[in-house]
């Protein structure tokens, strides 16, 4: 499990990360220029600080999927408001998460683990649930292939620590595996209600 979490898990992710960057490079060209012209001059990449392992800062880079578009007093709108039917699409078939592959090669990231979330929920979690930081977040990874968006905080927070407690090369092929079907069948893309996700407000 040691020489998997340490040596050879790393390996993998600079060798699926680099072909997929190559393989895909048709498709990621595409989808950005569709993007750059429906998101109406917001850009098609979305750059934003996130924490990582051990809670180091690095930027991750996603597809942009909503417009920039304002209010009256200058607000951003609602997402549901700003996610342009292309965006929606997108993300439905998990495409925006395709970019982070060069956050994988580089190092932020790993095909699989906890998802990386906005440094302001940092000081919320309670110590259990900041475990999830002592492995590098993932494009995908437990709580993903198991509710995704569709389920609350503290139950993706519980998947996160499971994770930690039991990364094996086993595992990674299972959220893998699931998270592919996840995707066929687009289950877990928003929280009835939500556009995609509600906000953590603190532990529970």
């Amino acid at each position: 499990m040691k020489l998997y979490r340490n040596f050879f898990k790393r390996a993998i992710d600079i060798a699926a990360s680099g072909c997929g960057l190559i393989v895909l490079s048709p498709v990621l060209a595409v989808v950005t220029t569709w993007l750059h012209f429906a998101n109406k001059g917001a850009g098609a990449f979305f750059f934003q600080e996130r924490p990582g392992k051990d809670g180091k800062i690095f930027k991750v880079v996603k597809y942009k999927t909503m417009t920039d578009e304002k209010d009256a007093d200058g607000k951003l709108l609602p997402d549901a408001q700003r996610l342009t039917k292309v965006g929606r699409f997108v993300r439905s078939t998990s495409i925006d998460e395709l970019p982070q592959l060069w956050n994988v090669l580089k190092g932020d990231m790993s095909l699989v683990g906890p998802r990386p979330l906005v440094v302001k929920y940092l000081p919320l979690y309670s110590p259990e649930q900041a475990r999830r930081h002592e492995v590098r977040p993932g494009i995908t990874g437990w709580a993903q292939c198991h509710g995704r968006n569709s389920i609350p905080w503290h139950q993706k927070f519980a998947y996160d620590v499971w994770y930690v407690d039991h990364l094996t090369f086993k595992t990674d092929l299972q959220v893998i595996f699931l998270t592919l079907k996840k995707v066929l069948v687009r289950e877990g893309i928003s929280q009835e209600g939500e556009a995609t996700m509600e906000p953590f407000n603190g532990h529970n």
